[in-house]
């Protein structure tokens, strides 16, 4: 993680610094210009909203976490299509990929939008909101400070519900997302606009809140968004047999305590977090 911090605006900041005080994060309330600090290419802030300061939080570094866990088991990967994975009458799950078909004692399935047609052939079916994010990123005007903090914005003051923005390694650019587009269940578009008009409020709202940054985005990430139907940052673990499927948004930012949890659980031991669907895991506690 970068830990340059994250500033939130909005009026939940009392609410959400309690809940992250009780769970031990170090945050406080602060003025116009410790934000200014913190995040300099952010709107000047006027005082009609209070400021939250979580100084440990920060981006996290995907591709470095990724890399170092992908070097840590490159010789036991293996890339290819799965087809469908199900519980045998032997107490082992079959799994069947595109050349080839093996059993396993356990099989998790953390397959993103497929994981909801891998539950299916096994009579599962996922409380699933599914659709498409734009997230762009806009170089900075002046030289890359060498603090910048992740923005979570619920303040309406750009006339969005809600907007966030991460920096970039490097500090040079700085990415910003408001919005999703509505998917059909086959994957594709409602409105086949939908991106574009989701690109375009992006754009808009970096204009009005970010004036540190370029007026046009350098470039595009779109992504697949799972969410379980009680939480934006719910998930939840259905089993079968020893077939686990796992499904929910933001599980990135949960990894170490998921991984440890799910670890457990295939090896049937007692995991310290309650995975299961009836936990309901992510029901919002604090309202943005």
């Amino acid at each position: 993680m970068s830990r340059d911090g994250v500033v939130f605006l909005g009026s939940a900041a009392r609410e959400r610094q309690a809940a992250l005080t009780a769970a031990g994060v170090s945050t406080r309330l602060v003025d116009a210009v410790e934000v200014a600090a913190a995040l300099p290419i952010l709107l000047d802030q006027d005082g009609s909203h209070e400021l939250l300061l979580d100084e440990d939080g920060g981006v996290i570094r995907t591709r470095t976490a990724i890399e170092l866990l992908r070097a840590a088991v490159a010789d036991r990967i293996v890339f290819d299509e799965v087809m469908s994975v199900r519980p045998t009458p032997r107490q082992t799950v079959e799994v069947r990929r595109g050349d080839a078909t093996a059993e396993h004692d356990q099989v998790l399935v953390c397959a993103g939008l497929g994981t909801a047609g891998l539950a299916h052939g096994n009579g599962i079916e996922l409380p699933l909101r599914s659709s498409l994010h734009v997230r762009l990123a806009f170089a900075l005007r002046s030289a890359p400070p060498s603090r910048l903090a992740c923005l979570l914005d619920a303040s309406g003051a750009s006339g969005e519900t809600h907007g966030y923005g991460d920096p970039l390694p490097g500090n040079g650019a700085y990415a910003v997302g408001v919005t999703e587009a509505a998917i059909h269940p086959d994957g594709g578009l409602i409105d086949p606009d939908g991106l574009a008009a989701v690109a375009d409020r992006t754009v808009r709202y970096a204009n009005h809140m970010l004036p540190g940054v370029e007026p046009a985005a350098s470039h595009a990430r779109h992504c697949w968004v799972t969410e379980l139907e009680w939480g934006t940052d719910a998930f939840a673990l259905w089993s079968a047999g020893g077939a686990h499927f796992l499904i929910g948004q933001n599980l990135f930012k949960h990894a170490p305590a998921i991984g440890e949890a799910l670890a457990a659980t295939a090896l049937g031991e007692s995991a310290a977090i309650d995975l299961s669907p009836s936990a309901r895991l992510g029901a919002a506690a604090v309202v943005a």
